[in-house]
């Protein structure tokens, strides 16, 4: 990965170097699952609750049709798996990386994340609606219509992400840095900017938001 996670104070997930592949099985509700790898998995049309995973990674493994409401995660990482619309609404989500995943309309609504990385993700249209996220970090990720409403944001970081249409209403943005993410309309209440971090190009794009006119 390009960043340093430590230079936004961010823990990496804790993994051994080896881990054992196991033979997948399908997930039922209060599975746990630790010191083990997914590796090349379809999981198909999935319905469970409270599933656990410590101590994990998922190696090109695709979801599809899969809800895993309540879903706790420690110690994990993602690397190019396709998790597209499965829901993993009320997760807890601690020390976890997504690499170079596919994303679209995953729902992570009520979701709690701590020390979470997401890099190279394409996450348009997903949902974080009332997620609590702190230590987070977003890096070259697409999160076009991705929708933030609500979230809680402490210590979260956003690095060359594209957010054209991002909706953060209701997200008090003070400490973040948008200035070198990529977007021309974003969902954004007024009260809710104060504190926020943009470069000059974007000021006229905040400019339009409000309804200003910038005089050249």
């Amino acid at each position: 990965m390009s960043t340093n996670k430590k230079n936004y104070g961010l823990e990496a997930p804790k993994l051994p170097k080896v881990l054992e592949e196991l033979p997948y099985k399908d997930l039922q509700s209060n599975d746990f699952f630790e010191m083990g790898l997914f590796k090349d998995v379809f999981i198909d049309n999935r319905k469970a609750t409270k599933v656990t995973f410590d101590n994990f990674r998922f190696e090109n493994v695709t979801f599809s049709e899969t809800a895993l409401q309540f879903l706790e995660l420690t110690d994990v990482i993602f690397d190019k798996c396709d998790l597209s619309n499965i829901d993993l609404s009320n997760a807890t989500i601690h020390r976890t990386e997504f690499r170079n995943c596919k994303m679209l309309g995953i729902d992570l609504t009520e979701a709690t994340l701590r020390n979470v990385v997401f890099h190279n993700c394409i996450g348009d249209f997903a949902n974080f609606r009332y997620a609590n996220f702190k230590q987070a970090l977003f890096e070259e990720c697409s999160l076009r219509s991705a929708d933030f409403y609500s979230a809680v944001f402490q210590k979260v970081y956003l690095q060359h992400c594209n957010l054209d249409a991002m909706q953060l209403s209701a997200v008090k943005l003070e400490g973040l840095d948008l200035s070198n993410c990529d977007f021309t309309v974003l969902g954004v209440g007024i009260e809710d900017i104060k504190g926020c971090t943009i470069s000059k190009e974007q000021a006229s794009v905040f400019a339009n938001l409000f309804g200003l006119i910038v005089k050249e």
